[in-house]
């Protein structure tokens, strides 16, 4: 990958880290405690639990592209950035453009994406 595409990825990767940072979700600790007055109503307590559990998938969601984000800013400095970790061919650019933290290309992806679904299925 030359030079400038390389720099146009790293910009996005910072854009979509920037937007994490700054989004609020990881800050956000409204739906982290249970009110005292919820407590006495078992369908406010539920509504409670429930928006907890939301609220930590949304971080830990957020929290995981983080960290991908991380690892392919590192790729970047490393210089293999937009490698395919399973065949180690170039991931393509639309691929990237969409999503700049992937490991996988399209191909691999799907698989991935296949065995999950089977997974998921079994259980």
């Amino acid at each position: 990958m030359d030079k400038a595409k390389m720099e146009k990825f790293k910009a996005l990767l910072l854009q979509a880290k920037v937007k994490i940072m700054n989004g609020g979700i990881l800050r956000s600790t409204e739906d982290l405690t249970v009110s005292s007055d919820d407590l006495s109503d078992e369908a406010d307590l539920a509504t409670s639990v429930i928006n907890q559990q939301v609220t930590f998938n949304m971080r830990q969601r957020e929290l995981v592209k983080l960290k991908a984000i991380d690892e392919a800013l590192y790729r970047c400095e490393q210089g293999n950035y937009g490698h395919c970790d399973e065949c180690d061919e170039s991931i393509g650019e639309k691929r990237l453009e969409n999503q700049p933290w992937t490991t996988l290309c399209i191909t691999h992806a799907e698989e991935q994406e296949r065995e999950n679904q089977k997974f998921i299925k079994a259980i």
